[in-house]
């Protein structure tokens, strides 16, 4: 068996090879020239044909996708993508493939048993549909950031010249005002910042909605998607978001190793001393779906007396702040169960387990 260890850059991969008693076979540099690259392979998966075939290792980066397709076409037998460790000051492309080649040897039986080395936050590379799921919600992302920048741009030029008061509608987005804000006297260079604006506005707006009318049809065909919109809060796009980056939900044996996989769960600051003290939350992983979760808490506790009850009492404890990062965390508690079960959220089950609860509290002695 042969060991690899690549290091993937946008115009090379450094390269690491290790026989089955650990020794170095290559160190090389390959360019990623579709021709080059497909050479390399064919090479080597050649080479390792007596060998029992070789596995491989690589850090997760948004360049993977073609790397991790390629590997899968020559044979490879094992694909072990980690999240990036951590730097030391003596980083070089040839040191890193060579620790990664390094792990993947001394762990190799591990791997191949489908163990998780303690301590190794091993990535799932996500399959074809979520992948496509996780790059339309992120299209989505990017085009709503793009309108709010034009939005902001036409209320500088609004606030400058004292006219956000004086808009027809109440509603900003709306033809009426649209209509207003082409046909306004300004200034000879803020007209021509707004001319150039407004048409900016309306292409974003058709783009978004082609986008969320795609986003739709994923959410109809999605079960899990399905189960996540009964959610205060969470829509189609929600829905697609967050199931597309969770995926199988087996893969999680907990409901802790969820909210830890969307960095909601403490760190741990050890100073020396007996006790451990846990910080702040890790924000690892997708920010996007903590963003989104924040989004439906809002909801959720507007609609759900239960969990708005349960915050009320952390926040008189603790504040608002961490009073709803702690619902954030109850709701992926939730997501998980619901998930694992198939079933929809439920108003009714948590009012009654709640109400059991006040009710166990108000006998105490």
């Amino acid at each position: 068996m042969l060991y690899l260890g690549i290091d993937q850059h946008k115009r090379q991969l450094t390269i690491n090879l290790r026989a089955e008693d650990g020794t170095v076979t290559l160190k090389r540099q390959v360019s990623t020239q579709w021709e080059k690259v497909r050479t390399f392979f064919a090479d080597l998966a050649e080479k390792a044909c007596p060998e029992g075939g070789f596995l491989a290792i690589l850090e997760v980066c948004g360049m993977n996708a073609w790397l991790l397709d390629m590997l899968q076409q020559y044979g490879c037998r094992e694909i072990v993508v980690i999240q990036p460790t951590e730097r030391s000051k003596q980083k070089t492309d040839r040191r890193d493939a060579s620790d990664l080649a390094h792990l993947l040897w001394v762990h190799r039986q591990q791997f191949l048993d489908g163990r998780h080395p303690l301590g190794l936050r091993r990535v799932q590379p996500p399959t074809a549909q979520q992948a496509d799921d996780r790059q339309l919600t992120t299209l989505r992302a990017r085009l709503t950031k793009k309108r709010t920048a034009v939005l902001n741009g036409i209320h500088t030029i609004l606030r400058k010249h004292n006219l956000e008061q004086s808009q027809p509608t109440k509603v900003f987005q709306t033809q009426k005002v649209r209509r207003w804000l082409a046909e306004m006297e300004l200034p000879e260079l803020d007209r021509l910042e707004m001319n150039l604006l407004l048409p900016q506005w309306d292409l974003l707006d058709e783009q978004l909605e082609v986008v969320e009318a795609k986003i739709a049809e994923r959410a109809e065909a999605d079960e899990q998607a399905k189960l996540l919109e009964s959610i205060p809060g969470i829509g189609h796009y929600s829905a697609v978001a967050i199931a597309s980056r969770i995926g199988d939900i087996n893969r999680f044996k907990c409901p802790d190793s969820l909210a830890n996989y969307f960095g909601l769960t403490p760190g741990c600051r050890n100073s020396g001393e007996a006790t451990q003290r846990l910080g702040s939350i890790t924000k690892r992983g997708s920010k996007i779906v903590r963003y989104l979760l924040g989004q439906a808490v809002v909801k959720v506790l507007r609609f759900d007396g239960a969990m708005r009850a349960w915050f009320q009492r952390i926040k008189k404890r603790r504040g608002s702040k961490i009073g709803r990062v702690a619902v954030m965390r109850r709701l992926l508690t939730i997501i998980w169960h619901m998930l694992k079960k198939k079933e929809k959220y439920r108003y009714e089950l948590r009012l009654k387990k709640h109400q059991e609860f006040l009710a166990f509290e108000g006998s105490a002695p």
